[in-house]
């Protein structure tokens, strides 16, 4: 019997991650934002994320409409060209606004403040009847980059139906802003301090896929905002492809550079 050819394996398709992040209420604890997907999703179906998504056809930003870091800084950062890097940051926005309410952008030379009065063209952006650069034009805005920083890049391990190219980038919350919980796509969304997170995913209150994991991981090392964002700047960002290894229906998952560290499930 004549082996069946090699499958082809799936081109993964660029995406954007955004960890907000605050400073708790009265605390001052660092808290991130994270949403519990509907279960019967086709991607990461019951699982708890941070907001983000595919990078979009129409995601490419208006130069005149961008205030800070130019695209060729976030390509360098992350290892990509300027044109998909400018694609990357501004589905980044895009994703923020539609799935949790928090738009990075303001007229020129102001803080991003308030954005209630938005709430019609977030349900057009989710609806894909507008894009990010029409809304940004329509209300004289500017997308603002310097509220993002890169965090990290994971690419999904051949052999996955579905591969994604993401890029983490962190924000923090603008003052006057707040994220929500009106997404279809969530059936929960809330703030949370990183261990708490990380305490409820060994409970198994909360499931984590690797990528969030690791992040939260990483985020819980840090006190504040302040010391996420410091952080960021300094962090040496190298694209992370997940080992998979299969054993019967037990799957485990390493990271390249890092024998200590380990994921395990039990596989369907």
């Amino acid at each position: 019997m004549t082996a069946p050819p090699p499958q082809t394996p799936v081109e993964p398709r660029p995406a954007a991650t955004v960890l907000l992040v605050r400073d708790e209420p009265g605390s001052g604890d660092l808290q991130v934002f994270l949403q519990r997907r509907v279960a019967g999703m086709a991607f990461a179906g019951g699982m708890t994320v941070f907001p983000g998504g595919g990078v979009a056809r129409d995601d490419t930003p208006d130069p005149d409409r961008w205030t800070g870091p130019d695209p060729e800084r976030f390509g360098a950062r992350l290892g990509l060209d300027a044109e998909p890097a400018a694609a990357v940051v501004t589905a980044a926005v895009r994703e923020t606004f539609e799935e949790s309410g928090v738009l990075l952008a303001a007229t020129d030379g102001d803080a991003p403040g308030p954005v209630g009065h938005l709430a019609d063209d977030r349900a057009q952006l989710v609806d894909h009847r507008v894009s990010l650069p029409w809304l940004l034009a329509e209300h004289d805005l500017q997308l603002r980059a310097d509220l993002l920083v890169p965090w990290s890049r994971w690419i999904t391990p051949q052999g996955q139906p579905k591969r994604y190219d993401t890029a983490f980038l962190v924000a923090r919350v603008p003052e006057g802003q707040d994220a929500d919980d009106h997404t279809s796509e969530a059936v929960e969304a809330r703030w949370w301090r990183p261990a708490d997170a990380l305490a409820a995913y060994e409970t198994g209150d909360v499931k984590l896929m690797p990528p969030t994991l690791r992040t939260l991981q990483e985020l819980a090392e840090h006190n504040d905002t302040a010391a996420v964002l410091d952080a960021a700047e300094s962090r040496d960002i190298s694209p992370i492809t997940p080992e998979v290894r299969r054993e019967g229906k037990v799957v485990t998952i390493t990271l390249p550079g890092d024998p200590t560290w380990r994921f395990t499930e039990a596989g369907r």
